[in-house]
């Protein structure tokens, strides 16, 4: 029989508290963001509202729904998050495969290795990329959002040691049998790193959909923002001009309650595709971090 010393149980105890505190501190403000979307005008400005609706009604999510920018929004973050996604992995796959070769087969890989970790150091500012993005007219663009950051040298990191631990004998006998580099990655490498991928992916699609400093950046048409940057242009700055809201609304409606809702709104798509790879995140961060 194997016997927990008491050092351990007590071990095991608080650090199971400190978990369970750390998962409630997360989720309570998203029950309060519902509690206060469901609620009604007055004790939502009053801030009587906690993890429970107060003269629960549908009227906060019934004005966001019926919001046509938020709809345009809405539909350029989806845009962005699977172009920003596609894009990001195409390319960090590739890098991080040719840089998972040793020196014999990729010469000077050593010398692109560091090449990509420099840009992890230093960066041009953001003068100089708002100049670039201008000079290559893409402002007002998806492509504004989606190339500047789409190779994260953090995330290629990861695949590159995933890629180097996949045994040396399965690319031999692919090459063998006559396959290139890419069917060897299409039909060894990919299928064999699927928890690298989904994790890799998972860390691209909340980057895309969570950032909103790049749209206030290179996006002056509030028509063509993003959620994000949306949402953080009428809720944080409150500038609610360039989202010409019906005064009469603004004085029947808590705006309070409408922000909640689009907040929420704006965090399921997440919550949605989190649990179905959360399976792959732990052992894809595992996997990638502790190879050379």
């Amino acid at each position: 029989m194997y016997h927990k010393s008491a050092g351990y149980r007590t071990f095991s105890v608080f650090n199971y508290l400190l978990l369970t505190l750390i998962c409630v501190s997360c989720i309570l403000p998203l029950i309060h963001i519902l509690a206060v979307s469901f609620s009604a005008s007055s004790p939502a400005n009053a801030n009587l509202v906690g993890l429970w609706p107060i003269g629960f009604n549908w009227d906060a999510y019934a004005k966001t729904l019926n919001n046509d920018n938020f709809h345009n929004a809405m539909l350029v973050g989806v845009e962005r998050t699977l172009l920003g996604t596609a894009v990001g992995m195409a390319l960090m796959i590739l890098a991080g495969y040719a840089l998972s070769k040793d020196n014999g087969m990729f010469r000077s890989r050593s010398v692109y290795t560091w090449y990509f970790l420099f840009t992890m150091l230093f960066s041009g500012g953001i003068v100089p990329a708002y100049m670039l993005i201008r000079n290559l007219d893409l402002m007002n663009t998806i492509w504004a959002l989606v190339l500047p950051g789409a190779v994260n040298v953090f995330n290629m990191v990861l695949l590159m040691n995933f890629f180097r631990a996949v045994p040396k004998e399965l690319e031999e006998a692919s090459l063998i049998d006559g396959a290139g580099q890419f069917r060897t990655l299409w039909s060894i490498y990919l299928p064999i790193s699927m928890p690298a991928l989904a994790t890799i992916s998972l860390f691209t699609m909340v980057t895309h959909w969570n950032s909103w400093f790049d749209g206030l950046l290179y996006i002056t048409d509030y028509r063509k923002y993003p959620l994000s940057t949306f949402l953080q242009t009428i809720i944080v700055q409150q500038d609610f001009n360039k989202i010409n809201p019906d005064i009469n609304e603004l004085k029947n409606i808590s705006q309070r309650t409408v922000k909640s809702a689009q907040i929420f709104i704006g965090t399921l798509p997440i919550l949605i595709v989190y649990p179905f790879l959360q399976r792959f995140f732990v052992k894809g961060i595992i996997l990638g971090a502790v190879k050379e």
